[in-house]
């Protein structure tokens, strides 16, 4: 997470977090089983979808994080993912939303809802996440990062001015999503950075090039922040 970025996690459909994956059947009331197999443990799960036959069939399975999908639902390799894609939107997006907080939550966040908001056919959730520095010189006391959430369960994220305090929780979480997304934002294509506002201009902690400032100086210091 950087000051004044909007970024866009692009979930990888081979990869779910178990426990977050768990969630958010429980809340759909989907139908999931937990096995020991080998001794590693398995998720299944099934699909609710009236329009599916599954004949008793899971829809996926998850081990170590890494998502199979049954191939009873298979017409040919190339379409198996995309077959499911639409049936899972639903899923996706709760999946997106559990990730969210739980990632922001465990670091101090709390979420504040965004009430004029209606779901559309692109849109599904928004909402900000929010935190307060403990930084006793800082003007801006208050920090809200907002989240989108798309249809299939991409996540669009806006941020403004961040203190340094909030910036490296905020990092922290945003590094988590990467993870249970299984994928890696890329510099100037999943991340985009807004102008720097004039006010702002040496005050913020990140450059416009990503880079983290000194507190004690302008110097930029040359480690970048981390976008695993």
């Amino acid at each position: 997470m950087s000051c004044f970025e909007s970024s866009t996690f692009l979930k990888n459909p081979q990869v779910m977090s178990q426990e977050i994956l768990k969630k958010a059947c429980e809340k759909l009331n989907w139908k999931f089983k937990i096995k020991t197999e080998k001794e590693t443990q398995v998720l299944y799960v099934y699909s609710t979808n009236p329009k599916a036959n599954m004949q008793g069939e899971y829809a996926l399975k998850v081990i170590d994080n890494i998502v199979t999908y049954n191939s009873y639902y298979m017409k040919n390799g190339k379409e198996l993912v995309k077959e499911l894609e639409g049936e899972f939107y639903g899923l996706n997006v709760l999946y997106a939303k559990e990730t969210i907080l739980r990632e922001f939550q465990a670091v101090g966040f709390k979420v504040l809802p965004d009430l004029k908001f209606h779901s559309t056919e692109t849109e599904k959730e928004k909402f900000k996440m929010v935190a307060s520095t403990r930084m006793p010189n800082e003007t801006e006391k208050r920090t809200e990062i907002e989240f989108v959430i798309k249809f299939d369960g991409a996540i669009v994220t806006d941020s403004n001015y961040i203190p340094e305090d909030i910036h490296k929780l905020a990092d922290k979480a945003m590094e988590a999503i990467d993870k249970s997304f299984g994928t890696i934002r890329k510099e100037g294509e999943q991340i985009k950075r807004k102008q720097i506002p004039a006010i702002y201009q040496g005050k913020t902690y990140c450059s416009i090039s990503g880079q983290i400032k000194s507190n004690n100086s302008s110097t930029i210091i040359t480690q970048k922040i981390k976008r695993s």
